[in-house]
Parts: C-alpha cells; sequence; structure tokens
C-alpha cells in the first residue's frame, strides 16, 4: 500500500509541475480547463500521499491549491463565450 501512496504521489508532483511549466511557456493557459485539471489532480493525488505521510502542512497547502483549482474551474464553466 505505502508503496501506491508513494507512486500517487509524485504523479501528483509531476502534474503540478506539468501545469506549471506548461503556463509558464505559453503552452497553455491558466484560464483553461485543461491547466486547473492539472493542478486539481494534483493537489488531490498529493493530499492523499501527504494524509499517509502525516505530513499536514503538505495536506493544508495542497487543499488550498485544490480549492482554488475547483473555484477557477466553476469559474471558466460560467463563464459567457463572447464570439
Amino acid at each position: 500500500m505505502e508503496v501506491w501512496i508513494t507512486v500517487l504521489g509524485w504523479i501528483g508532483s509531476v502534474a503540478v509541475i506539468a501545469a506549471y511549466a506548461l503556463n509558464s511557456l505559453q503552452k497553455i493557459k491558466s484560464n483553461s480547463t485543461g491547466f486547473q485539471l492539472l493542478n486539481l489532480t494534483g493537489a488531490v493525488l498529493l493530499i492523499i500521499n501527504s494524509i499517509f505521510k502525516e505530513a499536514y502542512p503538505f495536506t493544508f497547502i495542497n487543499s488550498v491549491w485544490a480549492v482554488i483549482a475547483l473555484v477557477s474551474l466553476f469559474r471558466i464553466k460560467l463563464k459567457p463565450v463572447v464570439k
């Protein structure tokens, strides 16, 4: 079980770093669904890992990260399409 939790943590780390890198290299916009989904997925996987490892400061920061991504996704979904 511990190996799987560690693997999830690594996948979460890669997802968050990929979102940041793609945004920084202007391959993906910060107001895109893909960017926010990468952040949300990464945060959730890191939350699982940090709870298992009892690293609660990291649980907190990734929980905030996930909430920000969720709020952003809702805002993207509710934003009117301008043509």
